[in-house]
């Protein structure tokens, strides 16, 4: 004998078929539009994900199993306004909850860029990766700090997939900050230990900027200081080396997670090379390339560079070093003394026939300079 179903349980079973604001539901995609997605949800009707509703990155198909949250049950056509970024969002959190815990690296894509940092969303959350968190290879190296070529050079990375660990994440806040250095943390850990200072290494150049050049070295962050690009004198690092060029550099320091890096040390010193033929006492003819109140700097080579203090100009302590000299001429001096480790050489100019005197006086024996009649 079959058991008897009562009226209420009748009544109470046709409730199971009743759609809940904010219940989560699965159901069946049966049609991909343009502005809207449906979906088939069984018994209990259909429904649609309008775009906005979708979330961001969201691959879909007809036929794929989706799981949706309820907006608004029944709307005047009949069917239910559903979301698919609700739903995932709760089961988000707690996802990235789970994330945090085990420290885990996971993939997002970039799907906006503003001067700041990048716009992501990683399990239905919209974060943000801040420049600063961003790895050597994608900080954007920028001359002058121009915001317009910052922001151009970020959007670069939209659509890109980054991988990242989760810096912080605030359920009660909606707060989600990403960061790509510390996702390769570990890995640039194992490479920092195998490096050593006086290593030479191979890199490409990332960034030209006023006081240097930047390099990435396998991944790791390297500075080329503008005092160590070339042995010559360097004005300008963009006369040297440029945004994607292949450079060799000698490993000078590694500080925490930067490498202090020389171009110029790969070769031998060209001013060590030029004074050997320079001599304590010996006679140099130099061309003046500045002049200060203190003295003048003058080029005995193309890499050599010494100093006539302003004591050794003349007998006369009120010479001005200005009216003694002019840029770029060509004098004689007597070489006082040469510093090697400190790259110095000191000249005199007393003693030569380049030093300044007072107009010779007329000499009065001379049958040209008496008048005549």
């Amino acid at each position: 004998m079959s058991k008897e179903i009562t009226m209420d349980e009748l009544l109470a079973g046709s409730d199971i078929n009743i759609l809940i604001t904010g219940e989560v539901v699965e159901g069946e995609i049966t049609a991909i539009k343009k502005n809207e997605v449906w979906i088939d949800l069984g018994a209990r009707g259909v429904g649609v994900v309008m775009r906005r509703e979708i979330g961001y990155g969201q691959k879909l198909e007809d036929g794929q199993k989706v799981t949706v949250s309820v907006i608004d049950p029944e709307m005047d056509e009949g069917y239910a306004l559903l979301s698919m970024k609700r739903a995932v969002k709760d089961r988000g959190w707690d996802e990235l909850e789970r994330i945090v815990n085990e420290n885990e690296i996971v993939e997002v894509i970039a799907y906006d860029a503003n001067r700041g940092g990048l716009l992501v969303e990683l399990e239905g959350i919209r974060g943000f990766l801040p420049v600063s968190q961003l790895s050597a290879s994608n900080y954007p190296r920028v001359s002058g700090a121009d915001k317009d070529e910052i922001l151009q050079k970020l959007n670069a990375l939209k659509n890109k997939p980054l991988r990242v660990r989760v810096l912080d994440a605030n359920r009660k806040d909606n707060k989600l900050i990403l960061s790509e250095k510390e996702a390769m943390k570990d890995d640039m850990a194992s490479k920092f230990s195998e490096l050593k200072v006086g290593e030479a290494v191979e890199g490409i150049v990332t960034g030209v900027i006023d006081f240097g050049a930047f390099v990435n070295v396998d991944g790791i962050e390297g500075l080329v200081h503008i005092s160590e690009i070339s042995w010559d004198r360097v004005d300008n690092p963009k006369n040297y080396v440029k945004v994607g060029d292949k450079i060799k550099a000698k490993i000078i320091a590694i500080d925490k997670d930067r490498l202090s890096l020389s171009i110029k040390q790969m070769s031998e010193d060209p001013w060590l090379e030029q004074v050997r033929a320079i001599k304590v006492g010996d006679s140099a003819t130099g061309k003046v390339t500045r002049i200060t109140p203190f003295g003048a700097f003058v080029q005995l080579s193309p890499s050599v560079e010494a100093l006539v203090h302003v004591s050794e100009m003349s007998d006369d302590e009120s010479v001005d070093p200005e009216q003694l000299f002019k840029l770029n001429e060509t004098k004689d001096f007597k070489v006082l003394e040469i510093d090697t480790e400190n790259r110095k050489i000191a000249l005199s100019l007393k003693g030569t026939k380049a030093k300044a005197t007072k107009k010779p006086a007329e000499d009065k024996s001379d049958p040209k300079s008496k008048k005549t009649d």
